[in-house]
């Protein structure tokens, strides 16, 4: 059975870009979790015994990625959603489902962090494919679903407190699984998706909210009568949030992520 992405609303585009160019202007230090995970994409790519030469970093933020591509001799291509973060690496700014490359134009694609806030996934994923040289390979990695339960509680207590209904605080996420489906309906060959479990630990909600800020991952969707939290909601998740602490005051959040790999046949 082919996967079923359900999304109540399209991803604002321009909200999309605004808050990468936010992100940009805060530099360096939040983005821990995407240099963990282009670390891993750069040792596995050191595990494929075949040459690469031209690369196109896929949301390529802060440059982290780019410059590990390009530290190991391949020419590579900087390209980001944002503004600010496309001109600072010297790149180009587009979106991930309306790239403007030629058909075969690398053998290798890489993405870090954006593709799960992508409009349409499956044809995110093809465009990729047909971007790649026969052989070319393409390995990104995201945050899925599983991510981020103590926010998604808070949230909920939130919203409790102010007698409000549920609303989308944070975007839609895919399961592992449906990641994988997605790449075989691309027409990868040889589609793999694994996911990791990282916990990170913060001393308060305001903090993890900041972090995702400065890693451009904070809910994009426009929810439907949406507004921001009164005294007593935003009370109410911190509140909840600081209910999960440890002893020494700091609450344990778990981000999931998968990881993709695929080849061009």
């Amino acid at each position: 059975m082919e996967p079923e992405i359900v999304q109540d609303q399209p991803f604002d585009r321009a909200l999309r870009r605004l808050r990468r160019d936010r992100a940009a202007a805060r530099g360096a230090g939040a983005d821990y979790l995407l240099r963990r995970a282009a670390d891993e994409l750069v040792e596995r790519l050191a595990l494929v015994r075949r040459p690469f030469a031209d690369a196109l970093d896929l949301g390529c933020g802060g440059g982290y990625l780019t410059a590990a591509l390009r530290a190991r001799g391949l020419g590579v291509v900087a390209a980001d959603p944002g503004a600010a973060f496309a001109l600072r690496a010297g790149g180009v700014q587009c979106d991930e489902d309306r790239l403007p490359f030629a058909d075969a134009a690398f053998d290798l694609v890489v993405s870090v962090g954006t593709l799960d806030s992508v409009n349409d996934l499956p044809g995110a994923l093809a465009l990729i494919r047909r971007t790649l040289r026969p052989g070319g390979l393409f390995l990104a990695a995201f945050a899925a679903a599983g991510s981020l339960p103590r926010l998604r509680s808070a949230m909920r207590a939130a919203e409790e407190a102010e007698g409000g209904e549920a609303s989308a605080h944070i975007h839609p996420q895919i399961d592992v699984r449906a990641a994988g489906d997605l790449l075989s309906r691309a027409g990868f060959a040889l589609p793999v998706a694994d996911v990791e479990a990282v916990t990170v630990r913060f001393s308060s909600l305001l903090q993890l909210v900041d972090d995702l800020r400065g890693m451009a991952a904070a809910n994009i969707l426009r929810a439907r009568g949406g507004r921001p939290f009164g005294r007593a909601g935003l009370a109410a998740a911190i509140a909840d949030f600081t209910a999960h602490a440890d002893e020494d005051g700091k609450t344990a959040e778990r981000f999931e992520i998968v990881y993709l790999s695929g080849w061009a046949p």
